[in-house]
């Protein structure tokens, strides 16, 4: 079995990235007070995602929870630690339910593909 940390990483990263990006754009607020969060930021983050998930198909569920959950230290690090740190780890951990099925699809897709691609020309007939 191959280690994870390698795509928990790039997911941790991208992730950090992405929040990041939103939360510049917006001149530096918390990434769930951008105006276009919920019509550009979280399909985006889903799309990331789902990207993982299928450049990672091992463990994929993981790698949408790790996008979402980036959040934080992006929070952490434009408001510091606050007594509302704690209501923006739940939510983003709500918001990391649908990010983990977008991850887990792109994994099963790929698994499928890759289980469709490795079979004997004799047992496709």
């Amino acid at each position: 079995m191959k280690p994870s940390w390698l795509p928990l990483s790039i997911a941790a990263l991208a992730g950090f990235a992405l929040w990041s990006v939103v939360s510049l754009s917006m001149g530096g607020g918390e990434p769930w007070d951008a105006e276009r969060y919920w019509t550009l930021a979280c399909p985006a983050a889903l799309a990331l995602s789902l990207a993982l998930g299928l450049a990672f198909p091992i463990r994929a569920w993981c790698w949408g929870a790790m996008v979402m959950l980036a959040q934080v230290p992006v929070v952490i690090a434009v408001s510091g630690v606050g007594p509302l740190l704690a209501a923006g780890v739940v939510y983003a951990a709500l918001l990391a339910v649908p990010a983990m099925l977008a991850s887990a699809l792109g994994g099963w897709c790929r698994r499928r593909w890759l289980r469709h691609t490795h079979r004997s020309p004799r047992a496709r007939r």
